[in-house]
């Protein structure tokens, strides 16, 4: 893809809608609503690397009320042709097919890589990527388990999401909950993860979620690891004007 003169590519990531209530949560719904007021003018895309929402889960015909601000200024700027693209996260991973055929919004469940002007990114949410974190990874198998899908379907939806959405708020194990302080650029372990994609293959940029810090992490003379954050203490994004990739924080 090339971005047209005056077009940007945006990113954000971990808004975590509806924790720990939604009523709490509303304030930072709206804020992001304006963020993506700001940018729909000159938005090439916009790409939102998973856990928007502290828990989604669809059922066949049902999914999770709520949220109607952010889907429906999600809806305005898909039908106004702006290309979005949705990584889900470890606490949004039970999405099926609603964005898609509602708001026509792809969804992708791996990191996927992207050429926008000649500049090589591996974009993703980051859960379960690098060394360590064995329980959730051996969580994440258990939850994305065809078997354990179709049992949590059986549910009734009011039982199944009040349980849910208390474990995605309490139990750290599920919430994959990391300690926010930062490791060293040796020991970031999506930093690890990055530098062994390059022995194989070179990425102008890695761009992850996830880890609700906004880092910049160099991996050599010219690739560059970038957390973008969160929108809960930091709200910041990531932005490439077609020549380079930079970490801003939004401030209406």
């Amino acid at each position: 893809m090339q971005i047209p003169q005056g077009k940007k590519i945006y990113f954000s990531s971990d808004n975590h809608l509806g924790a720990p209530t939604r009523e709490e949560s509303l304030p930072r719904e709206i804020k992001f609503v304006k963020w993506l007021d700001t940018i729909k003018d000159d938005a090439a895309a916009i790409f939102l690397l998973g856990d928007l929402f502290d828990f989604w889960f669809e059922y066949k015909t049902v999914v999770p009320k709520g949220f109607v601000r952010v889907l429906g200024k999600l809806a305005e700027l898909s039908d106004a042709g702006i290309p979005i693209h949705f990584f889900v996260g470890n606490h949004d991973l039970w999405m099926r097919d609603y964005f898609e055929t509602e708001l026509n919004i792809p969804i992708y469940r791996e990191p996927k890589e992207f050429v926008f002007n000649n500049k090589h990114f591996l974009i993703g949410h980051g859960d379960g990527k690098g060394p360590g974190d064995k329980g959730y990874k051996r969580m994440k198998k258990i939850f994305t388990n065809p078997v354990f899908n179709w049992m949590f379907r059986w549910f009734h939806p009011e039982l199944g999401m009040r349980l849910a959405q208390y474990l995605s708020v309490k139990n750290k194990m599920i919430s994959g909950d990391e300690d926010k302080k930062f490791l060293g650029e040796e020991n970031e372990w999506l930093a690890q993860y990055a530098r062994r994609r390059l022995e194989s293959q070179h990425f102008d940029y890695f761009v992850f979620g996830h880890r609700h810090l906004p880092m910049e992490i160099k991996l050599n003379e010219s690739s560059t690891y970038f957390n973008l954050g969160d929108w809960i203490s930091h709200y910041t994004y990531g932005v490439f004007d077609g020549t380079k990739f930079e970490l801003k924080e939004f401030k209406p």
